[in-house]
């Protein structure tokens, strides 16, 4: 770590959760949304399963759009109405319900955090690649996700990334995550890797956020 931080003393407050947890139909259809685009650009050519996935996802978007709230802004604070829509909580595993994230696992043990990662096919750059920008989503996901745990997080300030070697889809990478706090700001250093080999690193800083600042989240059902 640069500079003269510390890291703060005493215990980790509870986990900052903030949002409604997703429905299962969501987190089920994340993951095959993810395994069906890969399969859908290694086709060779055209096939008869697409047309008809096609045909149901037409319909499937004009009866679930006459379900959903009208206003698509979240439904937070006062001034929220029962046309808004209920917020997920993006604390933590944000690829289990919505596939344009990735899935990883993590373990946090305090200041430090571990897990792995498999990127793949949707998340393609240069051939057999992760594309830089999904690397970039990656470490911002996990770095907050450590800080959700511990308690103390806060908005983006800046995210860094530096590619060291190419990072390959379908691969079991590995990624390890040390953080400190000092002065309202918590200062995370990141590494991805495959086999011990380092692939991608970055750096985040993070304002440090208060909980009690938060507009409160309207549980689902609100909508009628």
């Amino acid at each position: 770590m640069e500079g003269k931080m510390e890291s703060m003393p005493g215990e980790p407050a509870e986990p900052w959760r903030f949002g409604v947890e997703p429905l299962g139909q969501t987190t089920v259809l994340a993951s095959l949304m993810r395994r069906i685009a890969g399969l859908a650009i290694s086709m060779e050519q055209e096939a008869p399963a697409l047309d008809r996935l096609i045909e149901d996802l037409r319909a499937a978007e004009q009866a679930l759009s006459d379900l959903v709230p009208a206003d698509p802004a979240p439904r937070l604070g006062r001034r929220s109405t029962a046309d808004q829509r209920v917020y997920l909580d993006h604390s933590r595993d944000i690829g289990s319900y919505n596939p344009c994230f990735p899935e990883y696992t993590i373990e946090v043990q305090g200041n430090q955090a571990a897990g792995t990662v498999a990127f793949p096919l949707a998340y393609e750059g240069p051939p057999g690649i992760v594309h830089g920008g999904f690397l970039a989503v990656f470490f911002d996901c996990v770095i907050q996700d450590q800080n959700c745990e511990l308690g103390q997080t806060g908005k983006t300030a800046s995210l860094s990334l530096s590619y060291h070697r190419p990072t390959p889809l379908l691969k079991t990478l590995e990624f390890e995550i040390d953080r400190l706090v000092a002065d309202r700001r918590i200062r995370s250093n990141a590494r991805l890797s495959l086999d011990g080999v380092t692939l991608c690193t970055a750096t985040m800083d993070a304002a440090l956020g208060d909980r009690s600042a938060l507009p409160a989240v309207s549980p689902r059902g609100s909508h009628h």
